[in-house]
C-alpha cells in the first residue's frame, strides 16, 4: 500500500482520503455478507481480503499524515481483548453470554470515562450512519435497558412470530413504495425523534437525582 501511495505509485489510490474511501468498506462488508450467507469459503477468504485492504489503506493514509500505523491499530486491538475478557485472562466470573456482554459494556463504559469520549448517556455508542432498522432496534435495546421506554415494543401491531413481522416489515416498506415515501428515511426520523425524547427523560432524571 505504501508502494501503490508512493509519487510514482497508483493515482488512483493516491487520490483517496478516509472520507472517499469511507463507503467502500460498508461495501465490503456487505459482500462478506454475501459469502457468509452463501457458504461459500473461497469468496469469504476474498472478502475478508478485501475488507482487510480498507484497513490496512487506512492505516497508510493516516500514518503518512503521522497519526496511527498498521502495527498500532492491531495493539489497540489486542490491548482491548485482553482487559475486556477478564473472565478469560484475569479472575474475573462470566458463564453466559449474557453476562459477558453486561461485563463488556460496564469494562468500555470505565475506560471512556473521563475522556473525550466518554459515553454520557445510555443511548450513546449507536453509529449514526447504521441502517435505519438495524439503528431503530439499537436504539430501543438501549432505551428499555435504561428504563427509558415506557411504550411497550410493537404497540399497536400484534405480529406473534417472525413470519407474519416480516410480513409486516415487507408490508410497511411496500406501502412507502405506493405512497412515495422513503420507509428507510421515516424510520430514521421516527427513530430520531424518539431518542430526543429519551435524551430528555435522561436528562431530567439526572437534574432530580442532584437535587434529591
Amino acid at each position: 500500500m505504501a508502494r501503490l501511495r508512493a509519487p510514482d505509485g497508483c493515482p488512483w489510490d493516491r487520490e483517496q482520503d478516509h472520507r472517499t474511501l469511507r463507503h467502500h468498506a460498508v461495501e465490503e462488508v456487505y459482500e462478506l455478507m454475501d459469502a457468509i450467507e452463501a457458504g461459500d469459503d473461497e469468496e469469504m477468504a476474498e472478502e475478508l481480503g478485501d475488507l482487510l485492504l480498507q484497513v490496512v489503506f487506512h492505516c497508510q493514509m493516516a500514518n503518512e499524515r503521522g497519526a496511527f500505523d498498521f502495527d498500532g491499530v492491531a495493539r489497540r486491538l489486542v490491548t482491548k481483548l485482553i482487559h475486556r475478557h477478564p473472565h478469560v485472562f484475569g479472575d474475573a466470573q462470566a458463564r453466559t453470554a449474557a453476562a459477558v456482554w453486561e461485563q463488556w459494556d460496564r469494562l468500555k463504559h470505565v475506560e471512556k470515562r473521563g475522556t473525550r469520549h466518554e459515553r454520557a448517556s445510555a443511548l450513546d455508542g449507536i453509529p449514526a450512519h447504521l441502517p435505519a432498522l438495524m439503528r431503530a432496534q439499537k436504539l430501543w435495546k438501549k432505551a428499555r435497558r435504561a428504563g427509558l421506554a415506557a411504550e411497550r415494543a410493537g404497540s399497536g401491531h400484534r405480529a406473534k412470530s417472525k413470519r407474519e413481522l416480516a410480513e409486516a416489515l415487507f408490508g410497511f416498506a411496500a406501502l412507502g413504495q405506493e405512497k412515495g415515501w422513503s420507509a428507510e428515511e421515516l424510520l430514521r426520523t421516527e427513530a430520531k425523534r424518539r431518542e430526543r425524547r429519551w435524551r430528555r427523560e435522561e436528562a431530567r432524571r439526572a437534574r432530580q437525582a442532584k437535587t434529591a
